[in-house]
């Protein structure tokens, strides 16, 4: 099986845990990852509210270059998920949007007919290969390791076709096939404000404090994220959040593919566990050993 990779802008820098571990698992349950070559960002950010029609044009540049090989393309990005699909499903609904963006990609010799279909990561590890073949290469199941799954609001909404928009289960159903208890989250696909935290930071501080709280009080020993952004946002603010609310809310928050990573027996230089800000290699090597 084959897949255009399209890692997007966090996976270049900092997230690279999460491309390097998406690459391992990709390539340890037989799929080919192919870079999509001169990618460029998706355009995922307050760009669209400024140049709506401009920042479609420079996701659909990616689709038209993707559309050359015939492929799914694939990325793990939750934000990159919700943009590029978007713009495709946008170029599809209206005709006057579908004729500007052929105008400016004509203008740098491109053309796109609609015919890209965008997944994300996990999808293709539970819908394409299957977690029987997931569960095959497990070699160091993680057994008694607690894990809160933590989708965020965008991976399946507005699109629903990926998994249910109020109770997934996709990954639920991927961990406990590496061996994880899935701990009861009912904040799972809560926002967790990370585009509040530089504008309103005292929101943003109060959604991160529940989501973690709610991992905390199912039992939680981590809590496993499909989206960079929302990595960095809980992982990243654990200090702030717990001297504002005077709390202890410390918890590593990690990649689906870091754990399938770890379960796998894959070397740490593709898990990078020891990367993040709260780290989570000693719970690892606890279960794995």
């Amino acid at each position: 099986m084959q897949y255009t990779y399209y890692p997007g802008c966090s996976l270049e820098h900092s997230s690279k845990m999460y491309d390097t571990s998406t690459r391992a698992v990709y390539e340890a349950l037989g799929a080919e990852l192919i870079e999509l070559d001169d990618w460029n960002c998706c355009g995922a950010t307050s760009y669209m509210s400024v140049e709506e029609v401009l920042s479609f044009a420079i996701s659909a540049r990616n689709l038209a270059l993707a559309e050359e090989f015939e492929r799914d393309l694939v990325t793990p990005c939750s934000g990159c998920y919700v943009t590029l699909g978007k713009t495709n499903s946008y170029f599809h609904e209206f005709p006057e949007l579908k004729a500007k963006l052929q105008e400016i990609l004509k203008s740098v010799g491109l053309k796109y007919k609609g015919k890209v279909k965008v997944r994300h990561a996990l999808d293709p590890i539970v819908n394409d290969i299957g977690l029987d073949a997931v569960t095959a290469a497990v070699k160091k199941p993680l057994r008694g390791l607690k894990v809160a799954p933590y989708y965020g609001c965008q991976i399946v909404r507005p699109f629903t076709d990926l998994d249910d928009p109020d109770e997934p289960v996709l990954m639920d159903r991927l961990l406990e096939a590496i061996g994880a208890t899935v701990t009861p989250f009912e904040y799972k696909t809560k926002c967790c404000g990370s585009s509040q935290m530089g504008t309103n930071p005292d929101l943003a501080y109060r959604m991160v404090r529940n989501i973690l709280s709610c991992a905390k009080e199912g039992g939680a020993d981590m809590i496993c994220t499909t989206c960079p952004l929302c990595q960095m946002a809980l992982e990243g603010f654990q200090s702030q959040i717990n001297s504002k609310y005077k709390l202890d809310l410390t918890i590593p928050i990690v990649y689906f593919t870091q754990l399938t990573a770890a379960a796998f027996g894959l070397p740490e230089s593709t898990i990078l566990a020891k990367k993040h800000i709260v780290p989570f290699a000693d719970k690892l090597a606890a279960v794995t050993a």
